[in-house]
C-alpha cells in the first residue's frame, strides 16, 4: 500500500466562503497514481469545514443560511472571553464536519454524478490550508 500527501492553500476574499476543490483534489489523486483505494480530504483550521454536496448557487445559498440558523453570530459566546470574535465559526464547522474520504476507483475519483468537494470557510479572510492523502494501490 502506498500513500501521497499534498495540501491546497487558500486565501479567501471574505469571512465566508464555498469553494469547489474537486478538480484540485482529482489532480492530487491522479498525480498520486493511486488506482485503488481512498483520498482524505481534511481542512486543517478549526473554523473551516469540508463537505460533498451539489455544485449549485442556490443550494450553497441554503447552507449558508441553515448554518446561520443553527449557530448565528453572536457577541456572547463563551469563546469570546479568549479575545476571539469567532464562536460561530467553531460551531458551523462542527456542523459540516472537517472531513471527507473519498474512494478512488481506476485513479479517480468516484463521486456520483452531482458530488462535488467543497471547501467552507467560515473565519477567513487569512492564509488557510487543506491535507489531501491519498492511500491505496
Amino acid at each position: 500500500m502506498k500513500s501521497h500527501t499534498d495540501y491546497l492553500w487558500f486565501n479567501t476574499q471574505h469571512e465566508h466562503e464555498y469553494i469547489n476543490i474537486t478538480r484540485d483534489v482529482d489532480v492530487i489523486v491522479k498525480t498520486s497514481g493511486i488506482q485503488e483505494g481512498f483520498v482524505l480530504v481534511s481542512a486543517m483550521h478549526i473554523t473551516a469545514a469540508v463537505y460533498v454536496n451539489d455544485a449549485e448557487a442556490g443550494l450553497i445559498a441554503d447552507i449558508e443560511e441553515w448554518l446561520e440558523t443553527l449557530a448565528p453570530f453572536r457577541s456572547d459566546y463563551r469563546h469570546h472571553r479568549t479575545g476571539e470574535t469567532n464562536g460561530d465559526a467553531h460551531l458551523k464547522s462542527l456542523i459540516l464536519h472537517h472531513e471527507v474520504i473519498v474512494p478512488i476507483t481506476e485513479g479517480k475519483l468516484d463521486l456520483g454524478p452531482w458530488q462535488q468537494v467543497y471547501y467552507a470557510e467560515f473565519d477567513g479572510r487569512r492564509k488557510k490550508r487543506v491535507v489531501v492523502k491519498a492511500i491505496g494501490e
